[in-house]
Formats: C-alpha cells, sequence, structure tokens
C-alpha cells in the first residue's frame, strides 16, 4: 500500500478537538492505516480575509488500499461531518484535509492534483509534514520533504519571475516588490542587440544569448552586496531561462558550448527561493506583441513564441530546481494574489 501524506488545518471553534476528531474518524475507515501523527502548530493564515483567526495546522501519514480519488472523497467526507462548509478561498474554516503526497505519483486533473501544488513552499505544511514524513519524496521536484523544508529556512529571500515573451513578467516583479518591500532586479536589454537579433536569429542568436547569460550572471553574482543588504531579492527574469532561449534559438552545434559556459556561471549566481513561471496562449502572447509595438518584436511568429514557451517549460520541470509555482490565469490580480500568498507562505 502506498505511503500518503495527508495536511491537517483548523482555525473556527475547538481546533484542537477536531483535529483530533480528523484523526480519529480516518482512523476508522478499514482502509486506512495511520502511521504518525505531528505536533500541532499555531500558525498565521496565508492568504484569504485580512482578519481571521490563527490556524492550528498539522500532518498526518497513512497507508491505504485506497486510490487516490477515493482517498480525496473520504477526506471530503471528514471535512463535512466535522462542520467544513466551502465558501471562498483561504478562508476560515472548521477544517482542512488536504491529500499532499500519494506514495510517488504524480497525477493532474481538473479535480485532483498530486502532489498538492502548493505545498513545496508552505512554511506550515512543511513544518509538520517533515517531522513525520522528512524521508517521503515529491515526486516531481525529487527533493525529499526535509530538503524541501532545508531549502525554506536556507536559501536567500529572493523570487524568480519568469515564462515565455510578454508573459508579463516584469510587471508581476515589479509589484511584488513593491508589495514585500523587496529590492527590484530589472534585466536591460540591448535594444539594438535584439533589433538584429529578430530581424535575423540564425545571424545574431549565439551573441545575444551569451550576452543575455552574462548579464544574468552579473545581476545575480553570489557576492554582490544586494543579498545582505535587502529583505527580499524579486527579479523578472530566471538565470536557468538562458537555458531554455538557448535550447529554443541556438542551432545544436553550438549549444553544447553554450551549456557548458551556462553551467561555470550557475554554480557563482543564487539561486531563488521560489521560481514563478507565468505562462498563457500563444495567440494570447502574440497578441500582447502586437500591442507592444517594439519594433524589435515585429518579426516574432506564433511558431517561435510556442517553440520558446516549451523549452522554458521543459527547464522549469528539470528535477532538482526546488519549488516552482505554474500560474498560468488570464486574471492579473489572481496570479499577483496567489504570488504574494506563496511569498507570505515561505516567511
Amino acid at each position: 500500500m502506498p505511503d500518503c501524506l495527508i495536511g491537517l488545518g483548523s482555525n473556527q471553534g475547538d481546533r484542537r478537538a477536531i483535529l483530533d476528531a480528523a484523526v480519529a474518524r480516518l482512523a476508522a475507515h478499514q482502509p486506512i492505516r495511520i502511521t504518525a501523527v505531528s505536533a500541532w502548530r499555531e500558525t498565521m493564515p496565508v492568504g484569504g480575509p485580512p482578519v481571521q483567526p490563527l490556524f492550528l495546522n498539522g500532518a498526518l501519514t497513512l497507508q491505504t488500499s485506497l486510490g487516490p480519488r477515493e482517498l480525496l472523497t473520504l477526506l471530503e467526507q471528514v471535512e463535512s461531518e466535522l462542520g467544513r462548509q466551502r465558501s471562498g478561498r483561504w478562508g476560515p474554516r472548521t477544517i482542512d484535509l488536504d491529500l499532499l503526497l500519494y506514495g510517488e505519483l504524480v497525477l493532474h486533473t481538473p479535480s485532483l492534483v498530486i502532489p498538492h501544488p502548493r505545498m513545496a513552499w508552505r512554511r506550515f505544511v512543511l513544518e509538520p509534514a517533515a517531522e513525520v514524513a522528512g524521508a517521503m519524496l515529491h515526486p516531481a521536484i525529487r527533493w525529499t520533504v526535509a530538503r524541501l523544508l532545508e531549502h525554506l529556512n536556507s536559501a536567500r529571500p529572493y523570487v524568480a519571475v519568469t515564462g515565455p515573451i510578454a508573459a508579463g513578467k516584469t510587471r508581476l516583479a515589479q509589484r511584488l516588490a513593491a508589495a514585500i518591500s523587496a529590492r527590484p532586479i530589472v534585466e536591460c536589454p540591448a535594444w539594438p542587440r535584439l533589433n538584429a537579433f529578430y530581424a535575423d536569429p540564425a545571424s545574431h542568436a549565439w551573441q545575444t544569448e551569451l550576452e543575455f547569460l552574462r548579464q544574468r550572471a552579473r545581476l545575480l553574482d553570489a557576492a554582490a552586496t544586494v543579498w545582505s543588504e535587502a529583505r527580499w531579492v524579486v527579479s523578472d527574469f530566471w538565470f536557468d531561462q538562458s537555458a531554455a532561449f538557448a535550447r529554443a534559438w541556438l542551432p545544436e552545434k553550438q549549444l553544447p558550448a553554450f551549456l557548458e559556459q551556462y553551467e561555470q556561471l550557475r554554480r557563482v549566481v543564487v539561486q531563488p527561493k521560489l521560481t514563478v513561471l507565468l505562462d498563457a496562449p500563444a495567440e494570447q502572447l502574440l497578441a500582447r506583441v502586437r500591442r507592444r509595438g517594439r519594433i524589435c518584436e515585429r518579426h516574432l511568429t506564433r511558431e517561435q513564441l510556442v517553440r520558446i514557451h516549451q523549452a522554458v517549460e521543459e527547464q522549469a520541470g528539470r528535477p532538482g530546481l526546488g519549488p516552482v509555482l505554474h500560474s498560468s490565469g488570464d486574471d492579473p490580480e489572481a496570479v499577483f494574489a496567489e504570488v504574494l500568498a506563496a511569498v507570505r507562505g515561505m516567511e
């Protein structure tokens, strides 16, 4: 039977009694064998209404013969039995039972995503989870729960915003920096170089991508004073997107030499505590490019945007890179709220 990790939370009523009752009700079901329960921890609410009671959070591990959807149904049944009423996202709740991990299963459906899509950057999840399931593996990131918590505790307070061209990286990065009093780091493209590149990528791709790589390395140099002076840092780029854009633009024969330089520079730059990957359909990206009216981008095609989009997605999906928040919403306010809640959840 698979080992499963469940997150628990309550901020209404007798929180401790409700959490204890949830554990007891789960244990009473024949296909369930609870193997460990964490201590309950009081935590600040993250996201949702500005004024609501403190949460009591914890985690448990269990083994079950139930499939993932059957287990989710059981968790929702227990929530209902204990008075859970669903009345808005991130709001107060009597009981919250989240299926965080189901063995090493990776599942993406409209009704169920495993691993839980936000567990990797939520301190109120990772602290109790590490207590009872530190050795469990996050199958998408390929880090253990204990390593995810260690990353949260030791990584520099730095958020990198990435995505394809025209995804809204700079706007989000600057807005997030203002909201959390962070130091923004914004790329400064050499527009004449980009004009030449987009007009004739085959002739200018190597030099253009190399200049971007070196500029990103300078901006994110671990020896820079910004890392000791700023409470948070937010960039409108991700160092590893250099590898993605190189794969999208460079001919096959030039790629190994570029990736060698990328790997060398990657060793001396600060890696993000959280990477935010913005996404949008190619048609929407192309429409944004046209509305921006930049001369250098007038040659971009839908096919090129699709290629870049795929390369960035593939790079972000590589194992061992740490937590990545995927955001594909059309509503900028919802995207900002999601990212801001993620940052607050790491604190």
